[in-house]
């Protein structure tokens, strides 16, 4: 007897091209409530640019993006629990470019012995935003026993730009190569270099950068959320589906195009490890330290995250990672008003890990 055939449906806009992130069923209805007064619950209409338009016309929309980004993620995080028992300090060093590059420095007050160290580096796609947009993630870090430096680098766009490729990861490396030399000063049992987004895609690249140069000593972990690393999202590759899944959802085509335009505005860097990480090899990953790459469910850069993390994996890099379900991009960190316990276990898996490496470290 023959088996009826079964009726499968794609996920999100793959099955119904009209679906958003109110309609996905998929959707936390927690975080679509939190999301809907600023729109964010629906699909953005394309910018009204692309990578052909002027530099000038994409900084122009990659800087307003940048003001309305700002509002809402402040608006959206303004109650969620700031940290307590934490003491914050601002250092400036030099880079190797010759700028100054400002470092958050945070830490438990009272603290004895040594602590982890996190290298936190912000997102918003190397192309706009602040270290500030995320100093209640790194001081919700600090409060659970971790050393944790923010790096204020330099942006491809907005206020911090624009300063494209490779800037911003040349002052995260010198960041890195700072923290490592005061080790003894900060009390660091470890290092590991940390990101979400766009800092996702920073945090990997440092550590492909620090293995090029013989610096990878430097680096005992490296967390990387939502990793923002394929950089070709106006030419969507089959092998990453839940670019067209989740196209609109929270972040669209359009909109990161412009961030990739801005970072390498001469695309001369299209399929460069250290600019997009997508693209390493399994000769750059071997021998790096050990690695998480979370992603999310309803992310456009879900696949990439995966992508990499099981490239890691063939490289025989000791590499784990996980998906937070019913989520869209950075949706445990941006909607932890609504979702606290997604939020809180993001903080206790970094830091766990942070402490893992660090009990590694001096064993070696």
């Amino acid at each position: 007897m023959t088996e009826p055939p079964i009726d499968v449906k794609l996920p999100g806009r793959l099955g119904d091209p009209t679906l958003g992130l109110r309609t996905d069923p998929r959707s936390d209805p927690r975080m679509v409530a939190l999301f809907a007064p600023f729109g964010l619950d629906v699909t953005a209409p394309p910018l009204p640019v692309d990578r052909q338009s002027p530099v000038e016309e994409l900084l122009a929309v990659a800087a307003a993006s940048e003001q309305a980004f700002d509002g809402v993620f402040a608006a959206l995080l303004a109650d969620v629990r700031k940290a307590e028992g934490v003491e914050s300090r601002v250092e400036t060093i030099s880079g190797v470019d010759g700028n100054d590059i400002t470092l958050y420095i945070d830490r438990p007050v009272g603290a004895s012995g040594l602590l982890p160290g996190l290298l936190h580096l912000h997102g918003g796609g190397m192309a706009i935003l602040a270290a500030g947009t995320a100093a209640v993630w790194r001081t919700r870090l600090a409060e659970r026993g971790c050393v944790v430096v923010g790096v204020e680098f330099r942006n491809s766009a907005g206020a911090l730009g624009p300063h494209p490729y490779p800037a911003g990861l040349n002052d995260c490396a010198s960041a890195l190569d700072w923290m490592h030399a005061h080790r003894d000063d900060l009390g660091l049992s470890s290092i590991v270099v940390t990101g979400e987004s766009g800092g996702g895609n920073l945090s990997l690249a440092t550590t492909l950068k620090a293995k090029r140069e013989g610096r990878l000593d430097r680096i005992d972990g490296v967390y990387a959320q939502v990793p923002f690393i394929f950089g070709g999202y106006d030419t969507p590759d089959p092998a990453l589906p839940s670019l067209i899944e989740n196209d609109g959802y929270f972040l669209g085509a359009s909109v990161m195009t412009v961030m990739a335009a801005v970072y390498d505005p001469t695309g001369e860097h299209a399929c460069d490890p250290l600019a997009w990480p997508y693209y390493a090899t399994t000769a750059d990953l071997e021998g790096l330290p050990p690695h998480v790459i979370t992603t999310d469910e309803l992310d456009p850069l879900r696949d990439e995250g995966l992508a990499y993390l099981r490239a890691l994996q063939r490289a025989n890099v000791t590499a784990t990672g996980h998906t937070y379900n019913g989520v869209s991009h950075a949706g445990e960190l941006l909607a932890a008003a609504a979702l606290p316990e997604l939020f809180e276990r993001a903080l206790a898996d970094v830091t766990a890990f942070a402490a893992g490496v660090s009990r590694a470290a001096v064993l070696q």
